[in-house]
């Protein structure tokens, strides 16, 4: 463009004449530079031809002229080439005309040759085809063999996944599918049949939750029926090792050659013996190979399951499905039968079931990490173990066997044992226990009330006979009785108390025995258990046994002999009781001068039921005097006495002598007391029946008669029938009815009325109100009766003496009715 630019002021310089010659030489020459660079080709020739249009107005018209004369030049020297090589050019012609022939000839062979070449060819071209076709095959076979080479790991794996799935190893499936998403599936992700187990693997892992949750309800079902035999087996073990370990401190024991007697009882060494050997033979019996609980129960399902939710990222879904389920079958577990109290088996299968749960829960915890924790199990067994508590207290409250409550007993401390072995704290049961043990002598008590009274029924109630020294021997085995006297006597003799007094003692024995097997394995110190046995029979003497003696002593059929029996039965049983102390202190080896020592109260016991035998006693003489007295058939109206004692009173007498030698065997006091009891109230049932107020008259003749009896009374109370009165002590029991029939038989009535009120007076003891009815009813009040009518007739002063004396006692009586007001 600088060219053209150059030309252009070139033009203008020449019109103004200024440069002359040197600027059209330099337009020139820029004209032949464009026309250099036009036929060079090597530039663009539209911005050549720009640069000369574009530079000055009418270059172009000289660029033209400057075009015209370079192409004349140039044909001038195609013209002189031509002329140059024409002569060769026409000979070339001349030689190609000549070459026509033989190229013609050339043509028709080539084209022969061309045609079977082409006829040869086709057969080659069919073979090369074939083999391009051929080479494509074995490319696409070897690609083929490359991507199959690739693809077969991902087959083989998923293959392996299929095998796994049918062998239900679902935690090997799990890790393989792993393997193929991590590994396998990203060298053959482009492949379709790929993308189909993509698609597939998430559907079996939910086969695999699916089939794996099922496994663990299956294991879930059959731990639940199961649970009776594990937690029975784990009973088993627990029982036989507490067995052997009790085993092995009793034999330790006899070592040391501890013997225990009391008095003439013993507490045989063989017993133990045969208590030891039976034991070890027992054990020896039972002596198998220990199972556990994984031999009696697969535990592969819920591991397996454990594990797959673990791989599967959902392992706390699986945690809360196991936990609430476990919770669901504890509170089935924990709900007893409604008849569970009736049996042991009962009790048993209830303990078995809660045991067998627990231990598979403690092995849960224990092999597996997380599933359960020592905090679930905790509170499982709090809420298990207050529910056991109530269910408990509840059944146990309908047992009325001591067998059955004494077996309950035991299956408690064997499923505390067995727990507690376990970890899991069983403090509240043996609590639970004590509560127990108080129903269990509430039963005890029960049972032996029964005891006591076949005991009772069964008694003859008279002292036991002895013809030998064996019977002898057997009698003082029974019971510590020691008598010097008793022993010096020749054969036959008999012991002072009957059969019940040995039976109640080796019962009182029996039931301490049974006590005592309620407290062994309580975990109690030795204070304890004897404080506990010393209770329980001191219940047994205040409440069971006195209350049976007090019925018996009030049965209707129980006569005086009886009851004089039953006051020396007491008195030997009351003597008794300090063998039961030793007793139950060679039990337990403790002294009974430990501070604590609790006392049995036999002794007040037994006079408890002595003081009611004797009041008894005293209330069934007087009922027998009351029906001797209902016998009296006095005629009141007759005017002279029988010159005898009445039958009935005589038969009374009898009766009474009869029965105060039956007292001679009681203590003196007891004697003398009934002795002056049936005394009293036969002077009283003699007195009332004088003031009888259905009793109208009363002749002389028959308060004659009625004295008589009073004097064999009298005499009967001098006899002295029970020893240890002093002077006339029992003669004055009828004090009241002598100085009544004095002063009627005497008709003394001017010393009575003069001396009443006196201490000295003669018929102290006479009522003057007594006085007075008796009088009234002599007095002739009746035209039917005349009693008096002779001494009307005879001395009609006597008349007048008698309602003198009548009127005077009613002063007395009105007397002493102020009196009393006041």
């Amino acid at each position: 463009m600088c060219c053209v630019g150059g030309v252009g002021s070139y033009s203008d310089t020449g019109k103004s004449g200024a440069c002359g010659t040197m600027l059209e030489e330099e337009t020139d020459q820029t004209y032949e530079n464009v026309l250099a660079e036009i036929q060079s080709f090597e530039l663009p020739i539209e911005a050549t031809l720009r640069s000369v249009y574009d530079d000055q107005p009418n270059a172009h018209k000289k660029f033209m002229e400057k075009l015209d004369a370079c192409i004349r030049n140039h044909d001038k020297e195609i013209e002189k080439m031509c002329n140059f090589h024409h002569q060769g050019f026409v000979d070339a012609i001349t030689e190609l005309l000549k070459v026509r022939t033989d190229a013609e000839k050339l043509k028709v062979q080539v084209t022969d040759t061309n045609r079977r070449f082409q006829d040869a060819g086709k057969e080659v071209i069919v073979h090369t085809e074939d083999i391009i076709r051929c080479r494509i095959q074995q490319r696409n076979i070897t690609t083929v063999v490359e991507k199959l080479q690739l693809c077969l790991p991902v087959l083989e794996m998923y293959s392996k996944l299929k095998e796994q799935m049918s062998a239900k190893r679902y935690y090997s499936a799990l890790k393989t599918m792993e393997q193929l998403e991590n590994v396998y599936f990203p060298w053959v992700s482009q492949y379709r049949f790929c993308q189909l187990m993509i698609e597939n693997l998430p559907k079996l892992r939910e086969d695999i939750k699916e089939i794996s949750m099922s496994d663990l309800k299956d294991f879930l079902e059959s731990i639940r029926k199961h649970s009776d035999k594990i937690g029975e087996t784990a009973m088993k073990q627990a029982q036989h090792q507490k067995t052997f370990s009790v085993s092995l401190q009793k034999q330790n024991k006899m070592k040391f050659g501890k013997n225990m007697y009391i008095n003439h009882d013993r507490i045989p060494e063989e017993r133990n013996e045969t208590v030891l050997k039976h034991s070890l033979e027992e054990e020896d019996e039972n002596e198998e190979e220990v199972l556990t609980v994984q031999d009696l129960v697969d535990f592969s399902p819920v591991y397996r399951c454990l594990h797959i939710y673990s791989v599967l990222g959902d392992e706390e879904t699986f945690e809360n499905y196991y936990r609430k389920q476990r919770k669901k079958q504890a509170r089935l577990v924990l709900q007893p039968q409604s008849n569970m109290h009736e049996t042991v088996d009962g009790y048993r299968r209830y303990f078995t079931q809660i045991v067998g749960f627990f231990v598979v829960e403690d092995h849960i915890l224990h092999v597996t990490q997380g599933l359960v924790t020592r905090a679930y199990t905790d509170e499982l067994w709090n809420m298990a173990l207050s529910k056991i508590i109530a269910v408990l207290r509840a059944h146990s409250s309908y047992c009325t066997d001591p067998d059955l409550v004494l077996e309950l007993k035991n299956l408690i401390v064997i499923f505390a044992d067995t727990l507690q072995g376990y970890g899991f704290p069983v403090n509240r049961l043996f609590d639970l226990l004590f509560e127990i043990r108080d129903q269990y002598n509430e039963t005890l008590l029960k049972k032996w009330a029964g005891v006591f009274r076949d005991i009772f029924e069964e008694d003859n109630y008279s002292p036991i006979p002895i013809v030998n020294e064996e019977e002898y021997k057997i009698v003082i085995s029974k019971f510590p009785f020691q008598d010097l006297d008793l022993e010096k006597q020749s054969f036959p003799k008999k012991f002072p108390m009957s059969q019940s007094v040995p039976h109640i003692y080796i019962q009182v024995k029996e039931f301490i025995y049974a006590s005592l097997k309620f407290s062994e394995s309580l975990h109690r110190s030795s204070t304890e258990i004897d404080d506990m046995l010393r209770k329980s029979t001191n219940l047994l003497l205040t409440r069971t046994l006195s209350s049976c003696l007090l019925n018996l002593i009030r049965k209707p059929h129980i006569g005086l002999t009886e009851l004089v029996q039953i006051i020396i039965n007491t008195t030997h049983l009351e003597q008794a009781c300090k063998y039961l102390e030793d007793f139950i202190t060679n039990i337990t080896n403790i002294s009974q001068e430990t501070v604590h020592t609790t006392r049995l109260y036999g002794l007040s016991t037994f006079k408890d039921a002595r003081h009611a035998a004797e009041g008894e006693i005293y209330t069934k003489l007087n009922q027998k005097i009351d029906e001797f007295v209902q016998l009296a058939d006095y005629d009141w109206t007759m005017s002279e006495p029988d010159g005898r004692a009445s039958g009935y009173l005589m038969d009374l007498i009898n009766f009474l002598r009869s029965i105060f030698q039956v007292f001679t065997h009681l203590p003196g006091k007891v004697a003398q007391t009934a002795c002056m009891s049936a005394c009293q109230h036969l002077s009283t049932s003699l007195m009332q029946m004088l003031l009888d107020s259905e009793l109208k008259q009363i002749s002389m003749g028959a308060v004659q008669q009625f004295n008589l009896d009073v004097i064999q009374c009298e005499l009967f109370a001098s006899s002295e029938p029970v020893p240890g009165f002093q002077g006339d002590t029992l003669q004055l029991a009828f004090i009241d009815l002598r100085q009544l029939l004095d002063l009627f038989m005497v008709w003394d009535w001017s010393t009575y009325l003069a001396d009443y009120g006196q201490p000295a007076s003669k018929y102290l003891r006479v009522n003057p109100n007594t006085a007075l009815t008796l009088l009234e009813k002599m007095k002739d009040t009746s035209k039917k009766n005349n009693i008096f009518a002779q001494f009307r007739k005879n001395d009609r002063d006597k008349q007048k003496l008698i309602e003198t004396v009548v009127k005077q006692l009613r002063s007395l009586v009105n007397e002493r009715s102020s009196q009393r007001s006041l």
